[in-house]
């Protein structure tokens, strides 16, 4: 365990090298042929799809197959490659996939509770492999998938895209840099009106878990690993470490529709500094959207708006009620003075100004990037391990948050699963 804790403490991920500056599009020269897989094209690996269909033409390499176990998933993804002149062969069963080509990469956008299996049997086969957010639905899973990448020394990139966004790169160089000051807290949010339910084939019920999986609690933990996995892994990123303890409160208030993974979460990390990440997450009002809010005694940044404000450098002294009554006094004058609550002692606004992150940020949130970036790595780019153990402990926290609001309990990171 210590060998693995000076790792991470050297990779940056409790260290203060965090390897911010990579940039994956930066050519090392090398720009071999490579041939990759997507197993998974439903509307999560149509969207990634779409990037690298995109990118070819800078970053030669050959879509070689596409796998699917629902056809219909399969044909639209197929469909979506010939448009653009792309013939990949076709499979429902990954095994049979990987036995018939000699793959460098694959792209894993299945369900959430298949992701282990089909990682673990890729990079045992000698492939690369590029998964989903969050790793796996259980502890034991994601656990097994962080070793068998240590056995096999292969890539094990997680769809964390946040890390390959500039802003989100900006912002840590900043915040590691010391310039927000001392971080007292972090609060993120991600808040949707949709309730995620997707239409079955009529006369199909049978189809009904499989289409719609993330609202059962055996194949998905819904908002923690749907979402929340992204937010945990900025705070970590930011704070440069992972949590001590969680405790996390959650309910089905609105779609009462069968549904088993609760509408609205409610989570609190705490960090061995002292430090909290406050998060809330629901899908029934879409008010406030999505953000992450890191609060510094020198300023705070909104991550996703690209946004810092930072705090007045000088704050100017006004009179107390007293003092200001006593001076109109003297003057042989006497005007109304608020005298109750905090109006004894005035203060200027708390922030200089409302400033962009990072100038003329895209709007893309990184996925372009993090596709590019898998390829690049493929080719030969030296990929950084820290994205591999922080995406770790952001699917592992994630489940031991859903497991601490199920227990009501506060709750600690088992040794086993400890890095």
């Amino acid at each position: 365990m210590e060998d693995r804790r000076s790792f991470l403490k050297k990779a940056g991920i409790v260290g203060s090298a965090f390897v911010l500056g990579l940039n994956p599009l930066m050519s090392t020269g090398k720009n071999s042929m490579v041939k990759i897989a997507i197993v998974g094209t439903g509307s999560r690996g149509k969207f990634l799809l779409n990037f690298l269909l995109s990118i070819q033409k800078e970053n030669p390499f050959e879509i070689t197959a596409l796998c699917d176990n629902y056809t219909p998933n399969l044909t639209s993804g197929l469909k979506q490659c010939t448009e653009q002149g792309v013939d990949p062969a076709t499979y429902s069963d990954f095994r049979k996939m990987i036995a018939e080509h000699e793959l460098d990469g694959v792209v894993i956008t299945t369900p959430l509770h298949t992701h282990a299996e089909i990682a673990v049997y890729a990079m045992k086969a000698g492939i690369h492999v590029m998964c989903e957010k969050a790793m796996a639905r259980t502890l034991e899973d994601t656990k097994q998938m962080l070793d068998v990448q240590q056995a096999t020394g292969k890539i094990l990139l997680i769809g964390h895209q946040r890390t390959f966004n500039p802003k989100y790169i900006q912002a840590m160089a900043q915040i590691h840099a010391g310039k927000l000051g001392t971080i007292g807290q972090i609060k993120a949010y991600w808040h949707r009106n949709n309730d995620w339910r997707r239409k079955v084939p009529e006369g199909k019920p049978e189809l009904e878990k499989q289409i719609n999986w993330r609202l059962y609690r055996e194949f998905s933990a819904g908002l923690f690993t749907e979402l929340m996995t992204h937010q945990l892994q900025v705070a970590n990123w930011a704070l440069q470490a992972s949590p001590v303890s969680v405790r996390a409160s959650g309910s089905i208030r609105f779609w009462k529709d069968g549904r088993e993974v609760e509408d609205n979460i409610a989570v609190i990390f705490s960090y061995a500094d002292g430090t909290q990440f406050i998060y809330d997450s629901m899908t029934s009002n879409s008010l406030i959207g999505v953000e992450e809010q890191i609060m510094g005694s020198k300023g705070m940044m909104e991550l996703e708006s690209n946004r810092v404000f930072w705090e007045a450098s000088e704050k100017k002294e006004h009179p107390s009620a007293i003092a200001q009554l006593s001076a109109q006094i003297k003057k042989g004058k006497a005007e109304p003075v608020m005298a109750g609550g905090s109006s004894w002692k005035l203060e200027e606004a708390a922030v200089k100004a409302d400033l962009p992150i990072l100038e003329n940020a895209s709007d893309d949130d990184g996925s372009a990037l993090l596709m590019a970036g898998f390829i690049k790595f493929l080719q030969g780019e030296k990929f950084p391990l820290w994205l591999t153990y922080s995406a770790y402990e952001a699917s592992a926290w994630t489940l031991l948050a859903e497991e601490a609001m199920l227990s009501g309990k506060t709750l600690s990171m088992p040794e086993k699963y400890q890095l």
